[in-house]
């Protein structure tokens, strides 16, 4: 799911060409991940070199290198006839380029995870139009894909654990500012006329967006449920909490994060291990 296009908080454009900048100091409960080649934290790591059980992994692909790792992954002869034909509806060869990765990224990911074939997965869709896979099976794994303007990402969880992820471009544009709040819930809408300062309101609008998206793509309703009927804790002021009277929120755990000066990316994880989030950067 992605926001639509008239929603979509309008930021400075990081594709074509030219890549994330160096990484942004850590705000107060965010993460600033540096632009490398690949990373991973060791700590997080089973001695056999898979992740420990429990994490959640996250992979970002800088737009700008999605040529390069679409080449290595071999195009698309991984991907199966719907996923090509769906890859071949979009008319720009950007949005083309972009979901393809997208689709790569997913397989080079769970494969990453599990030690699994890049080639062996397969998918269905299930009834709420989430990609699952079914193929090897019994992996466990699930798994959430999100692009923007310069940036693709995936998230992966075991055990079946759901999982969601957004990324946007931050701060958000002057429309974004303006029309994104009507959809916050009312302490949330409280917060945002809060911030007084202009840049800082709209990298808030950004933040409570993305979490909203991972949220709900976590929940497989996507905005067929209105994001208003939830509210987050203010993402400033760590841990991010849920507050969400249609059912159980103790078990979700989010994660907010800042790849690049001009990204914003919130990762939603349904009983999230204690490792904490695990991220790979790839250069393609």
């Amino acid at each position: 799911m992605r926001t639509p296009h008239d929603l979509r908080p309008a930021g400075p454009a990081t594709g074509g060409g030219t890549g994330p900048g160096p990484a942004a100091p850590a705000r107060p409960g965010h993460t600033a991940i540096g632009d490398t080649a690949c990373r991973a934290c060791p700590e997080h790591v089973a001695a056999d070199g898979r992740p420990s059980s429990g994490d959640r992994r996250l992979w970002l692909l800088p737009e700008s290198a999605a040529e390069a790792f679409v080449a290595r992954l071999g195009g698309t002869v991984l991907l199966d006839d719907d996923e090509r034909a769906r890859c071949e509806r979009a008319l720009a060869p950007h949005v083309r380029l972009r979901r393809v990765a997208g689709r790569l990224l997913a397989r080079h990911a769970l494969s990453a995870f599990s030690g699994r074939p890049a080639g062996s997965w397969r998918f269905r869709t299930t009834a709420d139009g989430r990609p699952e896979p079914v193929l090897p099976a019994g992996s466990g794994l699930r798994f959430n894909v999100s692009h923007t303007d310069g940036l693709i990402v995936c998230v992966v969880t075991d055990r079946g654990r759901a999982c969601g992820v957004d990324a946007e471009t931050c701060p958000a544009g002057a429309d974004a500012v303006t029309y994104l709040p009507r959809l916050l819930a009312g302490r949330e809408r409280a917060d945002l006329a809060a911030v007084a300062d202009g840049p800082a309101r709209a990298a808030r609008v950004a933040e409570y967006w993305v979490l909203k998206e991972a949220y709900l793509k976590a929940l497989g309703t996507g905005l067929r449920r209105e994001p208003s009927s939830f509210a987050f804790t203010r993402p400033s002021a760590p841990p991010v909490r849920l507050h969400d009277p249609e059912r159980p929120a103790e078990h979700w755990h989010f994660d907010l994060i800042r790849p690049t000066p001009h990204h914003v990316v919130a990762v939603a994880t349904e009983h999230a291990g204690p490792a904490g989030l695990r991220t790979t950067v790839l250069s393609g």
